[in-house]
C-alpha cells in the first residue's frame, strides 16, 4: 500500500468516530497549550526581574546593612544600628563621606521614604511616596526631567524645601497649567516645585510617576527618616563610572566604610553588591519556577498520550475483523502497523494545532487576567507541535504492533 492510500485510510478510521476522536485529542491540546502558556508564564516573570533591575541603573552598586539578632552586630564609629525589626543601618553622614572620599563613581544617593498627604491648589492627594534623595540622583539612577530642573548639592545641604514632582503628580495636582514654581502642601510644610520628571509609568510595583523627589535633608529634619528616627538610611546607592571599574569601586568601598566603623574589612557588617549578584540570585529561582512549570506541562503530555494509546487499543479490538479482511485481500502486516501509528500520529497533530490556538490566546488571557505578566515564547509553538507528534508516535505504536502481529485467520472468525 503506497503511503498516500494509508493516509486516506488512516483518516478514514479517524473520522469513523468524531467525538471519540475529539474527546481523545483533548489530552493532547490541554498538555501542548500548557508548555505555551507555562513558558509564557516564566519567560514573562523573566522578564518583569530584568525590567525591575534594568529600572535601578547602570553600572549601579547597592551597600546594604547586614540584619543585625539580639543587638548590634559589629558596631563601630560612624554606624547606627538596632533599626525595626532588627535591621541595622547606616548613617546619612556615611553617605556624605563615600561622596566626598569615593573615586571612579559617577554619584552616591539614597532613597529615604516616607508617605504624605499633598494639596496643591484645590487639590488634595493622600499617601503619595515622598523620596528623599541627593542631587546626583538622577545620574546615579539614570532618570531624566521632563520640565525644570533637579535640586542642586547646595539646595541639599542648605535644607531647601524644593520639589521634583512626577509626571502623573503634577497632572493630577495641576492638570494642564505650568506646575513649575507653584507651591504645593507636603505633610505641614510648603514646599516649591522646581521640576517635572519625564515619564516613566511603573517599574515592577512602583508607580514612578507618583512620587516626589526632595532633598534628603529635608526628609531627615522634617519627615523624620522614613520613621526610622535619626538620619538613618536603609541603602546607599553608588553608580560607577564604568563596568571596567566596578570592583575598584567596590573595593573603595568596603575600605572607606570598614575603617570608618573600625571594623575588619574582611569581616565587614554591610554588603556589597551589584545588578549581577541580583540577576544570579533570581536566576536561580525562575529556573527552579520553570522547572516546575515544565515538568507539570510534561505530565500534561504524557497524559494525552496514554488517552491515545488507550483509544487505540479499543480501536485495534473494535476492527479486528476489518484488520483480518485487510490482510487476506494483500494488506502486509507494515501496511496494517503504519495505517494504525498515522491514525494515531493524525490524532496527536490535529490536537497539536489546536493545543498552539488555545495556546497562543491563552498565554494572552491569562496575561490580561491573570495579574501575571506573559511573553510568549516562539521556541515554545515548534517545541510543543512536535513535542505532540512524538506522543503520537510513542504511544500509538503498540496499538499499531499489536494490529499488525493479528493471525488474519483468527481475525475473519472474530464476532
Amino acid at each position: 500500500m503506497t503511503l498516500p492510500n494509508s493516509f486516506n485510510v488512516a483518516w478514514e478510521g479517524v473520522m469513523l468516530n468524531k467525538l471519540r476522536s475529539f474527546l481523545t485529542t483533548l489530552g493532547i491540546i490541554i498538555g501542548v497549550a500548557a508548555v505555551i502558556i507555562m513558558l509564557a508564564v516564566s519567560a514573562g516573570a523573566e522578564a518583569e526581574i530584568e525590567d525591575q533591575i534594568s529600572g535601578l541603573g547602570a553600572n549601579l552598586i547597592m551597600v546594604t546593612p547586614f540584619r543585625s539578632f539580639g543587638g548590634v552586630r559589629g558596631a563601630g564609629r560612624g554606624f547606627a544600628g538596632g533599626g525595626p525589626g532588627g535591621i541595622t543601618t547606616f548613617t546619612y553622614d556615611e553617605v556624605l563621606f563615600l561622596s566626598e572620599n569615593l573615586t571612579n563613581i559617577s554619584g552616591v544617593s539614597l532613597e529615604q521614604g516616607t508617605t504624605q498627604t499633598v494639596k496643591g491648589g484645590s487639590t488634595t492627594l493622600n499617601s503619595v511616596s515622598i523620596v528623599g534623595v541627593t542631587a546626583d540622583f538622577l545620574e546615579v539612577r539614570d532618570y531624566d526631567i521632563g520640565q525644570g530642573r533637579f535640586f542642586t548639592h547646595a539646595e541639599n545641604e542648605a535644607i531647601q524645601r524644593v520639589a521634583i514632582v512626577g509626571a502623573g503628580i503634577a497632572e493630577d495636582l495641576f492638570e494642564t497649567a505650568d506646575p513649575i514654581g507653584q507651591q504645593v502642601r507636603i505633610g505641614s510644610s510648603r514646599f516649591t516645585i522646581i521640576g517635572v520628571m519625564a515619564e516613566q509609568g511603573v517599574v515592577g510595583a512602583t508607580d514612578n510617576d507618583g512620587r516626589i523627589y526632595i532633598p534628603a535633608s529635608v526628609v531627615f529634619k522634617k519627615f523624620g527618616g522614613s520613621g526610622f528616627g535619626g538620619n538613618r538610611v536603609r541603602m546607599i546607592l553608588v553608580k560607577a563610572k564604568n563596568g571596567d571599574v566596578m570592583d575598584n569601586v567596590m573595593e573603595q568601598i568596603t575600605a572607606l566604610l570598614a575603617g570608618r566603623r573600625q571594623i575588619d574589612p574582611d569581616e565587614p557588617n554591610f554588603g556589597v553588591r551589584t545588578q549581577q549578584d541580583i540577576v544570579d540570585a533570581r536566576a536561580s529561582t525562575t529556573a527552579a519556577f520553570r522547572s516546575l512549570l515544565a515538568w507539570v506541562a510534561a505530565v500534561s503530555l504524557v497524559v494525552g498520550g496514554i488517552g491515545i494509546m488507550n483509544i487505540m487499543l479499543v480501536s485495534v479490538t473494535e476492527r479486528t475483523r476489518e484488520i483480518g479482511l485487510r490482510q487476506a485481500l494483500g494488506a502486509r502486516p507494515r501496511d496494517v502497523q503504519r495505517q494504525f501509528l498515522l491514525e494515531a500520529v493524525m490524532l496527536s497533530l490535529v490536537g497539536g494545532l489546536a493545543g498552539l490556538l488555545v495556546g497562543v490566546a491563552g498565554s494572552f488571557v491569562f496575561g490580561e487576567l491573570g495579574g501575571m505578566r506573559t511573553e510568549l515564547v516562539p521556541l515554545s509553538l515548534p517545541l510543543a507541535f512536535c513535542a505532540s507528534a512524538a506522543v503520537g508516535i510513542f504511544f500509538g505504536y503498540y496499538p499499531a504492533t499489536r494490529a499488525a502481529q493479528l493471525d488474519p485467520i483468527e481475525a475473519l472468525r472474530r464476532e
